[in-house]
């Protein structure tokens, strides 16, 4: 099988959920020559190890178009899975692509981001889906010319933001739906999201001192933007632009939406500490996420569980991850690998 080799430069933002990935997206996509693209999700959903190759064309344009589909409707999102709308594009995009069956759905994922890019005026495709994290060996194998930006966030205040995510259709995300947001609320559980903080930042150490792969700090972007974005750009290999701090205030889990303001907002960091979270929340979390808290820098806080609270999150915890595991199999093409990657 014949995969192609491409050194062409892109741009990879991963890390835990709720760590800053959407705002970088935002910020590299503010540069001339970058193109970010909405959450596509292909790693889990449309590949996993062992599909690799296509049986034959329709399978191809299949991929293409659900790629399509999720970049210019937001489907991932709206949870609209119809594609046909993008089936004539998607069998032009593989009628000039890499040969099927020889190609695979990384050869076709690859197309879409180059030339997506390209129809917006941009040379550098950036792909911002947080769970590729997981997949950095194969990124940095059939993606030659790409530089991976890992942003790390405090894990108490993605726990914050995970327990308030659900409020986002109700703070300016209207296009959520109201089942994304009950999903988001069955996903909650500090153990659950410590322990995805936690594999998300052991799934970059074996990278960690790799020439193509960057680890920024969420905090490091709100306290010293200049500075950050301009060693990000040198980092990716962009000039820097000063209307790339200029990004419109949205996306928090902790207040509305403004959309008409602009530039990077410092108050988002350390929410963790005004009460919201439990000391019970606070202890199960930092539990979970010890070890690599103390890799990041991130200071223990001296907290005293509920003893009732905490053995009752400790019954909860196989409900909600087991509800949790139910709402998401359709998100996951090989649910056993996937759990690997997170749960080992």
């Amino acid at each position: 099988m014949a995969h192609v080799s491409d050194d062409r430069r892109s741009i990879f933002v991963v890390g835990s959920s709720r760590s800053g990935t959407t705002m970088m997206g935002r910020i590299l996509h503010r540069h001339p020559t970058v193109h970010t693209f909405h959450e596509l999700h292909f790693f889990e959903e449309m590949w996993s190890p062992g599909t690799d190759t296509f049986t034959d064309r329709a399978e191809a344009v299949d991929v293409a178009a659900r790629l399509l589909h999720l970049q210019r409707d937001a489907g991932y999102l709206s949870h609209d899975d119809d594609s046909s709308d993008h089936r004539a594009d998607a069998e032009a995009l593989i009628e000039n692509g890499p040969p099927v069956p020889d190609g695979g759905p990384l050869d076709v994922y690859r197309t879409v981001l180059f030339r997506e890019a390209a129809e917006h005026g941009a040379q550098v495709p950036c792909e911002q889906t947080p769970r590729n994290i997981f997949y950095l060996e194969t990124i940095l194998r059939r993606f030659p010319g790409a530089r991976v930006l890992h942003m790390v966030r405090d894990p108490r205040d993605v726990l914050l933001s995970q327990k308030r995510k659900w409020k986002r259709h109700f703070l300016g995300a209207s296009n959520i739906p109201l089942t994304e947001a009950f999903r988001s609320w069955v996903n909650y559980h500090p153990l659950t999201i410590g322990q995805l903080w936690r594999a998300s930042v052991q799934a970059v150490e074996p990278f960690r001192d790799h020439p193509r792969v960057r680890t920024v700090a969420f905090e490091e972007v709100l306290d010293a933007p200049t500075a950050t974005v301009r060693e990000i750009c040198e980092f990716v290999e962009i000039p820097f632009h000063e209307q790339m701090l200029s990004v419109r205030q949205i996306g928090s889990s902790n207040q509305e939406d403004c959309p008409n303001q602009r530039g990077i907002d410092p108050s988002r960091s350390g929410n963790w500490r005004e009460s919201i979270l439990s000391d019970t929340e606070v202890f199960l979390c930092q539990s979970v996420a010890a070890d690599p808290m103390e890799t990041y820098a991130y200071e223990p806080a001296n907290v005293c569980p509920n003893p009732v609270v905490l053995v009752l999150s400790a019954l909860l915890f196989p409900v909600k991850l087991g509800a949790a595991l139910l709402l998401n199999l359709q998100r996951m093409d090989n649910i056993w690998d996937a759990l690997r990657r997170r749960f080992r």
